[in-house]
């Protein structure tokens, strides 16, 4: 067996992904929970570490890489932001140390796009770029990186030039559980209905500006018409992720078109979206990215 090299973190707002890596990158091991930045910061950032970091056997000399919500303000040590235009090189610069550990754990930077008329942050986006862009990418790319907070990123040459957040997921989950449409999906199991979902993404797509009348079409046409809780869901889905795409397709889309960075669920739903409107992007794996994005920082901390 590989001796470890390091160990790899994303710490999101609600997961928590580690993985023990060797020299050449392989995975040796790998840990994943729900003891994401909220929930760590009420039982302590220190402790989930190194519960997770016993579980792999890692040595205590190993050091830790981490990217994600463990560097926000809110997070275990704040680790600010490279401003845009900012190169994806730079980041691998300003990682900043958790004081007080033996163990040598460090945290990347977000972006910031400190425009007033469009400020925007990311943390967790700019590593997944780097693994699934890499650092002397040339030309133009548009980024497209779905989640609870989806980001839609222009990079030219290796530079972050802008960036847009949207909500999609996050107002999934509050729209869907917390307002009359919760009547319309309650119930629904884990059959697709593809054919509401694109239906859905389409009339979204077209009218973005209807999107709150299209949503509440997900309970009105399910009274008066019937239709399956899972149907529901999917229109909500669909009509989320099609107004989201209506504004990250809105400017020009590079010759090399669009990367895709997103695994399981997301990829599906998405490529699904992307098909509806005839656009074939290239899919990178958002796990794949991360690790390979954490994996070339690590290589420029500690062998640099």
């Amino acid at each position: 067996m590989s001796e470890p090299a390091y160990v790899a973190v994303d710490w999101g707002t609600s997961s928590f992904r580690l993985w023990l890596v060797d020299r050449a990158g392989q995975v040796l091991a790998e840990r994943r929970s729900g003891e994401g930045m909220l929930a760590a910061a009420k039982t302590g950032f220190a402790g989930v570490l190194q519960s997770h970091l016993s579980a792999v056997e890692a040595p205590d000399h190993l050091p830790v890489l981490v990217c994600g919500m463990a560097g926000a303000k809110t997070g275990w040590v704040e680790a600010g932001y490279v401003d845009t235009p900012a190169p994806l090189t730079s980041i691998l610069k300003q990682a900043v140390r958790v004081p007080g550990e033996a163990r040598d754990i460090r945290i990347l930077p977000g972006i910031a796009q400190r425009d007033a008329g469009a400020p925007d942050v990311m943390r967790g986006g700019e590593t997944q770029l780097l693994g699934a862009l890499g650092l002397k990418a040339a030309g133009e790319a548009l980024v497209c990186m779905p989640g609870t907070h989806s980001k839609w990123v222009r990079v030219k040459d290796g530079t972050v030039e802008h960036f847009s957040t949207f909500m999609t997921g996050e107002l999934f989950s509050v729209i869907s559980r917390e307002t009359i449409l919760s009547l319309a999906v309650a119930g629904a199991d884990d059959a697709e209905d593809v054919a509401s979902f694109k239906a859905a993404v389409k009339a979204a797509f077209e009218a973005p500006a209807f999107a709150a009348n299209l949503l509440f079409g997900a309970r009105s046409r399910q009274l008066l018409f019937g239709g399956t809780p899972a149907a529901a869901r999917e229109t909500l889905s669909g009509t989320l992720i099609g107004a989201e795409l209506a504004a990250g397709l809105s400017g020009n889309v590079p010759k090399t078109g669009i990367t895709l960075v997103a695994s399981g669920r997301l990829a599906t739903l998405y490529q699904l979206a992307f098909d509806e409107l005839s656009v074939t992007p290239r899919l990178v794996d958002a796990d794949e990215a991360v690790r390979h994005g954490l994996s070339m920082a690590a290589a420029a901390i500690w062998t640099s």
